[in-house]
């Protein structure tokens, strides 16, 4: 399989987690996990309020998500999910999103862990393989992540990396105006904090497959 979609032997490998392409199992696995509970219901941490849907629509829309992006996948767009695997366990999704990626170079992530894997310093982890990924892996020339003003979690995470803040936007929260902020990190400040213990497994048929080479 991997052979006609490189992506299927994708992984990020840390000493804490594995970033592993979402095939169809583990798009099941991740629908369920997301079904059990991402955050409390009182507030909304995605710009896309996903989550408010009760469960089996939560699983099915999850799967459609997983395979529209799977048959969307070229070199002008791509979304790359990867399910988060803590030894052996599926804990939650990280993604990946170019628009354009030859022209512009930039990359934007997001990421979810499931409310039982939360609160044991795997965001920031997940981040960084992420981070790994972009610049070792795809050469990219920016990093974007955002996060509403609110959402401490995510957050502290971007704030204890080297980002930088660029800007600030309304935009509307369960249909409501609520404060959007953005965070961009170049070559040079991920640089300052490169690990050498985290892997690329199958990148280069994967750079092939995506046209991520200059």
């Amino acid at each position: 399989m991997g052979q006609i979609w490189p992506l299927f032997d994708l992984e990020v490998v840390t000493p804490r987690i594995v970033l592993r392409y979402v095939t169809d199992e583990l798009g099941a696995t991740l629908a369920t996990l997301a079904a059990k509970g991402i955050h409390d219901p009182a507030t909304m941490p995605f710009s896309e309020p996903w989550t408010d849907v009760p469960s089996l629509e939560l699983e099915r829309n999850s799967l459609r998500y997983y395979w529209r992006n799977r048959a969307e996948t070229s070199v002008q767009r791509w979304n790359l999910d990867l399910a988060v695997v803590v030894d052996g366990s599926v804990v939650g999704m990280c993604s990946i999103h170019a628009e354009d990626f030859p022209g512009n170079r930039r990359l934007t992530t997001g990421s979810w862990l499931g409310l039982a894997h939360q609160g044991r310093g795997l965001g920031k982890e997940i981040r960084q393989a992420a981070l790994h990924l972009i610049f070792a892996g795809f050469d990219a020339d920016l990093a974007v992540t955002r996060a509403w003003h609110d959402n401490a979690a995510s957050l502290a995470v971007t704030r204890s990396l080297p980002y930088l803040e660029t800007f600030r936007t309304v935009e509307l929260r369960r249909d409501r105006p609520d404060t959007m902020v953005a965070f961009a990190m170049t070559p040079g400040r991920w640089a300052t904090i490169r690990r050498d213990d985290i892997h690329l497994v199958g990148i280069d048929a994967v750079r092939g497959q995506l046209g991520t080479q200059r």
